[in-house]
Formats: structure tokens, C-alpha cells, sequence
């Protein structure tokens, strides 16, 4: 394990990844606007086992093996792209076609459900080769090989950096179903902001399509 002194830097450098957008935080978003809170947290729940899946790969050397790889990284970088448009371009047409029935004075459209809500999210952070690069080129700066073993330490300070996800996860879920709360009576705002989320996830789509193996 690393000292106290690169044990704080760790944990700033972790806080600051777990606070910046990216596909698990816009799939968050937009699961607590269309669905309120319990999808949110469960979509939370979600991208926070992906993440561990990636901790565990890099532990066990599973994540190396495919980066090190230019076809199984491009095989996994394609299948989160296409997952991610995918997500995005159903946000987009789930908000316009869920507006026009609140329009038209019918019944409010079924939620998606908690389960299916987690499932989701699982592979959205799960199908992200960033989070696997990410985890294999910051966390071995705070291991000592000379120490012994570092799977268990490894495994250790990425559980810590997905833990920090998951809370910022979790307030951006609170905060998206509170205003979803706020604009329930303005279903053109709702529209707007779902297919912003839905936009957002498709870029993020295509910046993944276009990364490059280092």
C-alpha cells in the first residue's frame, strides 16, 4: 500500500476522475429523468459493479492481456460505442414519443424498472475500455512490486475509486429525479433534458469509437 502522502494524492486524483462526466454518469442521468430516483440509484449500483469487474480484470492481468491487444481492444472499444449510441438514440425517441402522450392527456408511459435499470449499467462502465486503460496506467504509480503481491493492494485502491464513483453517481441520481420532480407539470422541459442525456451518451459513443490503443 501506498504512504499516507501518495494514499491523499490518490484519493484526489480518484475523487476528481469519479467527478468528471462520462458514460456513467450520463446513463445515470438519464435513467433518473426518465425513471426518478430508484432507477438512478439501481443504474448507480450498476455502473459500480462494471467498474469492479474492471478492477478484478486488472488485478488478474485480464485487462493488460486486452489492451495489449489491437483486436480485442478494438472489439470491446466498438461494443461500448455502439452500446452506448444505442442507449442514447432510445433516450432520445423514448423522450419524444413519452412527451407527446403526456401532450395528448394519456397515461403516463411504465417505468423501466430497477432491475433492467442495474443490468444497463452494469454493461455501460463494464464495455468501457478507458475505465480498464485508466485502472492499469494510475494505479500501479501507488504500488510497490519490491512489497510482494500487489493484486490484493491493487484491487484495494480501484474498490476505493469505484466506491467514489458510485457516490457521485448516486448524487447526480438524486439530483436528476429532483428535477424531474420539478418539471413534471413541463413535459417540453422534460423532453429537452432527456434528450440532452440521450445526445450526450451518443457523443460519448463516438469519442470511444474514435479512441486509439496506447
Amino acid at each position: 500500500m501506498p504512504d499516507i502522502n501518495q494514499f491523499v494524492l490518490y484519493l484526489a486524483a480518484a475523487f476528481l476522475l469519479a467527478v468528471t462526466p462520462g458514460p456513467g454518469i450520463f446513463y445515470v442521468a438519464a435513467r433518473s429523468l426518465a425513471g426518478g430516483r430508484a432507477e438512478g440509484i439501481a443504474s448507480s449500483f450498476g455502473t459500480a459493479l462494471g467498474g469492479l469487474v474492471h478492477v478484478l480484470a486488472g488485478a488478474l492481468g485480464v485487462s493488460a492481456i486486452v489492451l495489449a491487444s489491437a483486436e480485442l481492444f478494438t472489439v470491446l472499444k466498438w461494443l461500448g460505442a455502439a452500446y452506448l449510441v444505442w442507449l442514447g438514440l432510445r433516450t432520445i425517441i423514448a423522450a419524444r414519443r413519452d412527451a407527446t402522450q403526456v401532450l395528448a392527456g394519456a397515461d403516463p408511459p411504465p417505468a423501466m424498472g430497477v432491475q433492467r435499470a442495474f443490468r444497463e449499467g452494469v454493461v455501460v462502465e463494464a464495455l468501457n475500455p478507458k475505465t480498464a486503460a485508466f485502472f492499469l496506467a494510475f494505479i500501479p504509480q501507488f504500488l510497490d512490486p519490491s512489497a510482494g503481491a500487489v493484486a490484493l493492494p491493487f484491487i484495494l485502491l480501484g474498490s476505493i475509486s469505484v466506491v467514489l464513483n458510485t457516490l457521485a453517481d448516486i448524487v447526480v441520481a438524486i439530483g436528476a429525479s429532483r428535477i424531474r420532480e420539478g418539471a413534471a407539470t413541463r413535459p417540453g422541459l422534460m423532453r429537452r433534458l432527456r434528450e440532452a442525456s440521450g445526445a450526450s451518451m451518443i457523443a460519448l459513443g463516438a469519442g470511444l469509437a474514435l479512441a486509439k490503443r496506447q
